[in-house]
């Protein structure tokens, strides 16, 4: 069985969408599956804002061809781990939880580089093209912890 493994944001077209594809690049696809999600509607069906795009693309990655979703609690069953990108993500997806078994799936995903301090990855939408360039970096080295530890 594979593994399945959640990336969150608000919007689903900046940080996520980057966790997303990083990720799946580093793990085997015959084990396990990357997916994103956001906590809000606003951009459901819709690809990665054009600045994750560029600065995917920028480091050989092509993440054009994903979609917004949005989170809701089904997903809790659906996936094993659920790396969310800062603590308003956090605070939103456990209160869709039921149980201790989901709440204990969701982790900030900035955790696994620093553990228990609470580090935000900040959202990029309304900064310019550095700040897609430093969540990338920051979710690079986030993902290749995951990946190894997965």
């Amino acid at each position: 069985m594979k593994t399945k493994i959640l990336m969150v944001c608000l919007g689903n077209i900046c940080r996520s969408p980057l966790a997303e594809g990083l990720l799946k690049s580093k793990l085997d696809t015959e084990n396990f599956i990357v997916d994103s999600a956001g906590t809000g509607h606003w951009h459901v069906g819709n690809p990665p804002d054009p600045r994750s795009v560029k600065v995917a693309k920028a480091h050989n990655l092509d993440i054009s061809a994903q979609r917004g979703m949005q989170f809701k609690p089904s997903l809790f069953e659906q996936y094993d781990h659920i790396f969310v990108m800062d603590q308003s993500n956090y605070t939103n997806v456990i209160r869709m939880a039921d149980n201790q078994e989901q709440r204990d799936k969701v982790k900030l995903i900035l955790d696994e580089l620093f553990p228990a301090e609470q580090v935000d990855v900040p959202d990029p939408y309304t900064g310019g093209e550095q700040g897609f360039e430093n969540v990338y970096q920051m979710l690079d080295e986030a993902t290749t912890k995951i990946a190894n530890r997965l």
